[in-house]
């Protein structure tokens, strides 16, 4: 089996959920309300979180954030990783061991670029995130390779604000 569909047969995900086990809405989005979130956007935030872009390595703000806190997806507000399942992995970008809850990160098979790889996105407006491999350390051996400007960061103890 590839490490790219034992990381996609790994990470669980759940297609029509309302609400996640961790108690947020992640009822998906429709079309027009994502791109009215995404109207301040500039053309480089719009080609990563809604066309599947990335962002050049070592580039973007949050891969040397050391807070403790929440990254929560730049788009809707989502709660998407937390800072204790950060680590570094020297691949330029920010990496993280597990998702903040299963249910906020869905899957999907990318096959461009020559290769075939794992693509997330969140499970509630469908921004692009990044990609997850199977390289990580334990206890879950992922990686959850993310675009900075796909997220927010939410300091320990600030609310974490959905957008609707």
């Amino acid at each position: 089996m590839s490490g790219c569909r034992a990381a996609f047969d790994r990470v669980r995900y759940t297609a029509a959920v309302s609400t996640s086990k961790s108690g947020y809405d992640v009822t998906p989005l429709p079309l027009d309300r994502v791109n009215a979130l995404a109207e301040g956007f500039t053309p480089d935030e719009r080609h990563v979180i809604l066309h599947q872009g990335t962002e050049r390595p070592f580039c973007g703000l949050l891969l040397d954030n050391k807070q403790r806190g929440i990254y929560a997806c730049r788009l809707c507000g989502l709660p998407l990783f937390a800072s204790n399942a950060k680590f570094e992995s020297g691949t330029g970008w920010p990496s993280f061991f597990q998702p903040f809850d299963p249910d906020h990160v869905k899957n999907l098979e990318d096959i461009s670029h020559g290769m075939r790889r794992v693509e997330i996105r969140c499970a509630r407006c469908d921004a692009h995130l990044g990609h997850v491999f199977d390289d990580g350390p334990a206890p879950t051996h992922l990686r959850f390779c993310l675009n900075s400007v796909s997220m927010d960061f939410v300091p320990e103890g600030a609310p974490i604000a959905l957008r609707s």
